[in-house]
């Protein structure tokens, strides 16, 4: 069975290799949170494993994380503290966090917040600030990107008219995907933004460039971060 696309074309994550480490001392009681890009609900449970390694003494070890261009996986998990005072004010801190004026859309991201209980009851309302507090701290921190859904598209040439025609795709802006080269010809392949205005521009293009003679195939999509772009 095919995988249905996801209805949104772009979201906001963690950079690439860009783990994040926060701690906080509440009351005695230390929380180190641990943020980390997570493309799957695989990733971010092996995320929460390796900190219990990594924190083997440590009361706690509270998690929550979201995966998916349309956010449509979301877990939380208290692990031992009272229930709801811990993993789900985690994951409304990454479900609430705004990336710009209005919009909350960051997603295949993780967060684990390690406790080493200090001494002190916080009680319920005080653990619900503290975990949210850390989560919220750590992603002031986080460098974040934006993931868009790019249509890639080709375009079959002759290998003599290839070189010009790419240079001047991209002297016009164009992103180019990967070249195929042939005997007989030769695929050159653009990374548009998945909109029917992008598609419709960029064969009003092709044809002002190669006088009608070159068609614009689409061949599916790639989810791919924007260079340069930080949301921090």
């Amino acid at each position: 069975m095919q995988e249905q696309e996801s209805r949104a074309t772009r979201y906001t994550t963690l950079a690439a290799g860009s783990d994040v480490r926060h701690e906080l001392e509440i009351r005695r009681s230390r929380f180190i949170t641990v943020l980390r890009r997570t493309p799957d609900e695989a990733a971010a449970r092996d995320l929460v494993a390796e900190l219990r390694r990594e924190f083997h003494d440590a009361r706690h070890h509270c998690s929550a994380f979201i995966v998916g261009p349309d956010r449509t996986t979301q877990r939380s998990n208290d692990d031992g503290e009272p229930a709801g005072t811990a993993g789900a004010p985690m994951l409304e801190a990454l479900a609430k966090r705004e990336t710009a004026p209005g919009v909350s859309d960051l997603s295949d991201i993780s967060a684990v917040v390690v406790r080493y209980f200090g001494g002190v009851l916080l009680g319920a309302g005080g653990l619900v600030r503290a975990y949210s507090e850390s989560v919220s701290s750590a992603l002031a921190l986080a460098p974040l990107v934006q993931r868009n859904r790019l249509r890639i598209c080709a375009v079959t040439v002759p290998p003599g008219n290839a070189g010009r025609l790419e240079n001047e795709l991209r002297s016009a802006g164009y992103a180019m995907a990967a070249t195929t080269y042939g005997v007989s010809s030769t695929v050159l392949r653009l990374a548009l933004p998945d909109e029917v205005a992008a598609l419709a521009d960029a064969h009003s293009r092709l044809l002002s460039l190669t006088s009608g003679t070159a068609e614009l195939v689409p061949e599916g999509t790639e989810w791919l971060d924007s260079a340069g772009l930080s949301t921090r």
